[in-house]
């Protein structure tokens, strides 16, 4: 049962669940972009503001043809109540509003069997009179092994089924005194008309996973134990899916991949994100989730999940996904570096909201620039004090403070990489136009953040306006837009 978008980024499945020590029970997977939803089944009063049902109540009348027109299974062989298993549409039982399959039985003429045998329940019914009020219950998380339908379109057939013993396993339908010969219409108006509640079967939310920086295993925590057909998902936070089993190994390959996809796509968006805040030889390649092996003298084989990021040049390992840029649970936030390299922390309400701030501030760094068109600052090379100007026309000079003379002068479209100590050193990676060889040319300044601030601006202000000659080098627009170790503004959702 699978259903896929042409996007591939959705997908619905039935499974079964098993969490913690229960019998594993049906569930609907729901794959969206962002997130994992698994849902169970549960019956919802639709009369008026839908609410979940506790127990319900409902009469029913015995009838010459097909008696009850129900089939049970269970019983406290198995630690669960008898549950109706079938409901059979000529005996219009479902046309009270109020039956379903995997409804619980719980009383039957105000006898309590929630604890009885399957057999006995059967007795019970057999010996109910013409008449019989149930109490029931749904069963959300039947067991897998009684094979209920998920839908009320699995109908029984008529049986006579008063004499002889029954199986919990099987369905023991209640079609009492059928006749075969007997070919009487069956009157509508010899059932209940509802009493101005109607249910519904349908499917609730039981977990939400969120995919970024989730990871997922088929493996046995800590063992290289392969689970058959089955695997877990783990959210950042913790919170866990339980043992999702498929119901092939087909199936499950499908769903780890997909899943995989989703949660790919969402580091990779995420990694983006942050990389706006490096230069280039400091980005995020790569992170995610692996299992490392630990060399545990109590064990054979041990193996604990480890976030790995590829930064640069370095591998760095984490027990979590690092998160240092979010001071607190707020979801929409930002941050604003001044000049003195101060981080000025804000929070908005929604996610558009912070999109409108980033435009906003985009907007403002160009017209800013357009607006002084360059910018001046004193710099030291070999203990000679040097000028540097960026000009939004022509690029980058450095020039004799003393004298004015020119020193060297590149178009921002020269600029392949930057890189600085954090204190007051830059090093500018340029390319000579004419030998293709790069040029690095080192400056100290008494105020860093100042400069690679301007530096950032500038960049992003030829990108605004479509510089022909910033855009006709991908290569060149990819490093300049990264080329300071901090950002005008840094956002963290």
């Amino acid at each position: 049962m699978d259903f896929r978008t042409a996007c591939e980024e959705t997908k619905t499945g039935i499974c079964l669940l098993q969490d913690g020590n229960q019998e594993p029970f049906k569930v609907r997977l729901h794959l969206a972009k962002d997130i994992l939803m698994i849902q169970e089944q549960d019956v919802i009063c639709v009369s008026g503001e839908p609410f979940y049902s506790g127990e319900r109540t409902v009469t029913i009348r015995r009838q010459t043809v097909g008696g009850f027109g129900l089939s049970i299974k269970g019983g406290a062989e198995h630690n669960i109540p008898v549950v109706i298993s079938k409901i059979s549409k000529e005996q219009r039982a479902e046309l009270s509003g109020l039956l379903f399959i995997g409804d619980a039985i719980l009383q039957i003429n105000g006898i309590n069997v929630r604890k009885c045998r399957h057999e006995e329940v059967v007795q019970v019914l057999r010996n109910a009179g013409e008449e019989v009020t149930l109490t029931v219950s749904f069963l959300k998380r039947a067991p897998a092994f009684l094979k209920l339908p998920l839908n009320e379109d699995c109908a029984c057939a008529p049986s006579d089924q008063s004499s002889g013993t029954s199986s919990p396993l099987c369905d023991s339908g209640l079609h009492l005194n059928y006749h075969p010969n007997n070919t009487d219409t069956l009157s509508c108006s010899s059932w209940p008309t509802s009493p101005g509640l109607r249910w519904e079967k349908r499917w609730c939310d039981l977990r939400l996973i969120p995919l970024l920086h989730s990871r997922f295993s088929q493996y046995v925590p800590g063992t290289d134990l392969s689970r058959q057909n089955a695997f877990q998902v783990i959210a950042v936070d913790g919170v866990c899916s339980g043992i999702i089993q498929c119901l092939s190994a087909e199936d499950c390959i499908d769903w780890l991949q997909a899943i995989a996809t989703n949660i790919s796509n969402l580091t990779k968006h995420n990694i983006k994100k942050i990389n706006r805040n490096f230069p280039v030889n400091q980005q995020i390649v790569y992170m995610g989730w692996c299992e490392a092996r630990e060399q545990d003298p109590l064990q054979d084989r041990a193996y604990s999940p480890t976030f790995l990021a590829l930064r640069g040049s370095c591998l760095y390992k984490f027990l979590a996904p690092p998160d240092s840029d979010l001071l607190d649970r707020r979801k929409h936030c930002f941050t604003v570096q001044s000049e003195s390299g101060e981080d000025l922390y804000f929070s908005v309400e929604l996610d558009s909201d912070l999109a409108q701030w980033e435009r906003a501030f985009q907007t403002a760094t160009f017209l800013e620039v357009e607006r002084i068109q360059c910018k001046t600052y004193a710099c030291v090379l070999e203990s000679h004090l040097m000028g540097l100007t960026i000009d939004f026309s022509t690029g980058f000079i450095c020039f004799d403070a003393a004298t004015k003379a020119i020193l060297w002068r590149y178009k921002f479209s020269q600029l392949k990489g930057s890189s600085d100590d954090g204190k007051s050193k830059i090093k500018f990676l340029f390319q000579n136009p004419d030998t293709k060889q790069i040029e690095a040319k080192e400056l100290e300044f008494s105020n860093l953040f100042a400069v690679l601030h301007c530096i950032h601006s500038f960049f992003a202000a030829k990108v605004a306006c479509l510089d022909p000659l910033y855009l006709g080098n991908q290569t060149a627009a990819s490093t300049a837009a990264s080329s300071s170790t901090t950002s005008r503004a840094k956002y963290t959702t």
